[in-house]
């Protein structure tokens, strides 16, 4: 589990072949408490194990199935990826539950500058955008963000500039892909209300079964 805090931005150093997936080996600043062998890592919002480590630099591999799902199976060499730990039980929990588990790849349909603000919007398909509710919580490249404005095909946050200058969204551009991630607690919601709708549960039969 994560909270789309970002704690550093690395850059992958290679790229290797390895089965049917790939080894990302990520170069980063040094942490104070250094990774360790099987510790998950959100790279570019998704969960990923780290199979070596060394003070400035850790391993991972990728399956077939998370490169054809994410963007790390578009991403060179040098490309900066967003990195944070996984959550400890005591930490402050400052963005929102974030899973490490993608949902969609976005699309940057446009990115713009206003007063202080850079104005991100992001295409995604129908079966993510019906996950996203105007105020809600979303991650975007692993990055907690609110949602400012909900279309009928994208979506739009706002970045601070600490944000915009500590992240690897600043590297974005239109036509960039983006790993999204939608609310944790909001798909479930909508798990359980599509449920009671296969039912025949509305709120009209509730109120007639005496629910007020």
């Amino acid at each position: 589990m994560f909270t789309g805090l970002v704690q550093k931005v690395g850059r992958i150093e290679r790229i290797a072949p390895r089965g049917d997936g790939v080894r990302l080996d990520i170069r980063h600043a040094a942490w104070e408490d250094p990774l360790v062998l099987g510790e998950s890592v959100a790279v570019q919002g998704a969960c990923l194990t780290v199979t070596r480590a060394s003070s400035e630099e850790f391993a991972c591999d990728v399956l077939r199935e998370t490169l054809e799902r994410t963007t790390l199976g578009g991403q060179p060499p040098g490309a900066p990826v967003n990195l944070e730990r996984a959550l400890r039980a005591t930490d402050r929990l400052g963005g929102h539950f974030v899973t490490g588990h993608i949902d969609a790849i976005g699309t940057v349909a446009g990115l713009t500058f206003r007063g202080g603000d850079w104005i991100l919007e992001v295409e995604g398909g129908s079966e993510v955008m019906e996950q996203i509710v105007y105020k809600g919580s979303i991650a975007v490249d692993g990055v907690s963000l609110t949602v400012a404005e909900v279309k009928a095909r994208t979506f739009t946050v706002h970045l601070i500039p600490h944000t915009w200058q500590n992240t690897s969204l600043q590297s974005l551009r239109r036509g960039s892909k983006v790993n999204l991630e939608t609310d944790l607690l909001g798909k479930h919601v909508l798990r359980q209300l599509r449920g009671m709708a296969q039912r025949g549960i509305t709120l009209e039969s509730l109120a007639a079964a005496g629910f007020r």
